[in-house]
């Protein structure tokens, strides 16, 4: 079984609410699997997971007040060719356990969310029912992901994406960390996440670098 990536104990100890120095610093970790790196900003510090040497990504000029997730400085670190994702938020909650109170979700494999998913994370398994789909996965540097997606609107049925939500934390067992990367522009979507106790702690980009 391969070395978990560094990045994971440190997004594990900010569920726990232990949080790295605020001291304006940034950390380089070595590459994500399967090609990726990315950004990581928490409170007053950065974590920059690439190939790149930390000498190659200082003459960036990151700090961890922000200009780590900085336009110049993320296409530095993609490359001419590279794809940069969106900024994220990046939320996290505990799982609820006992009985799962959705299905999986068989026929959903071409399904946007579903094809995202399978792009930047492994081992994703698809729960869902009337109101929306649910992937799970192990996403950024080996943690625990969620993500939904709702159906077609209906007339009269407000709260759906919080009750989709509140069960797919039926399949995480108790007290396990689970985390969620949601757009800041979503308000909606991250109104349900905070609604169902989802906490900040940081936020991140997800790249795919090409330097030539």
């Amino acid at each position: 079984m391969p070395e978990p990536h560094p990045l994971l104990a440190h997004f594990t100890a900010a569920a726990d609410g232990r949080f790295p120095p605020v001291d304006g610093g940034v950390t380089v970790l070595p590459p994500l699997p399967g090609g990726l790196e990315c950004s990581v900003a928490f409170t007053g510090h950065a974590f920059v997971a690439t190939a790149l040497s930390a000498r190659e990504v200082g003459g960036g000029e990151p700090d961890g007040f922000g200009a780590s997730l900085a336009p110049d400085f993320l296409r530095r670190l993609a490359g001419p060719g590279g794809r940069i994702g969106v900024i994220d938020a990046t939320l996290t909650a505990r799982g609820t356990g006992g009985t799962p109170r959705l299905a999986v979700l068989t026929g959903a494999d071409d399904h946007p969310r579903v094809r995202h998913a399978r792009e930047v994370r492994t081992r994703v398994r698809v729960y869902g029912d009337e109101r929306g789909l649910v992937t799970l996965a192990d996403g950024l540097a080996g943690r625990r992901e969620v993500s939904i997606e709702l159906h077609a609107p209906q007339d009269g049925a407000r709260g759906r994406g919080r009750g989709l939500l509140a069960d797919a934390l039926t399949l995480v067992p108790e007290g396990e960390p689970v985390f969620a990367a949601v757009s800041p522009g979503n308000a909606r979507s991250l109104r349900a996440f905070l609604a169902c106790g989802f906490t900040p702690i940081g936020s991140e980009v997800l790249l795919r670098p090409d330097r030539g």
